[in-house]
C-alpha cells in the first residue's frame, strides 16, 4: 500500500471533531483514496490511535461487528442514534 495515502487517511480521520461524523467514502475522497474499503482496511489495522468510531457506512451505520462500541462513543460526544443509524444530515462532518 503507498504509505503517503495510507498516512493521508489517517490524517483525515484525525481531523474529524468531536460530535460529528463522517463516512468512509468521504474519508475515502478526501484522502484521494480509490476505495472506502481501503479506509475500513486502515482503520482496522492502525486506527486504534485514531477517532475510529467517527467513521460510519454510507447509510449511518457503524459496522455489524463495532455497532455497540461505536454508539456508546458516539453518545459520549452528543451524537445521538436513532436506532442503530446517526444522521448524517445532522452530524456528518465537512471538511473545510
Amino acid at each position: 500500500m503507498d504509505e503517503e495515502l495510507h498516512e493521508r487517511v489517517r490524517e483525515v480521520v484525525a481531523a474529524i471533531p468531536p460530535g460529528s461524523v463522517s463516512t468512509y467514502g468521504d474519508v475515502a475522497a478526501a484522502a484521494g483514496a480509490n476505495t472506502p474499503r481501503l479506509v475500513g482496511r486502515i482503520l482496522s489495522e492502525d486506527g486504534h490511535d485514531l477517532p475510529w468510531h467517527r467513521v460510519l457506512r454510507a447509510n449511518g451505520t457503524p459496522a455489524p461487528h463495532l455497532v455497540h462500541r461505536q454508539l456508546e462513543l458516539l453518545r459520549a460526544e452528543g451524537v445521538l442514534a436513532d436506532g442503530q443509524r446517526i444522521d448524517l444530515k445532522r452530524y456528518r462532518w465537512r471538511q473545510s
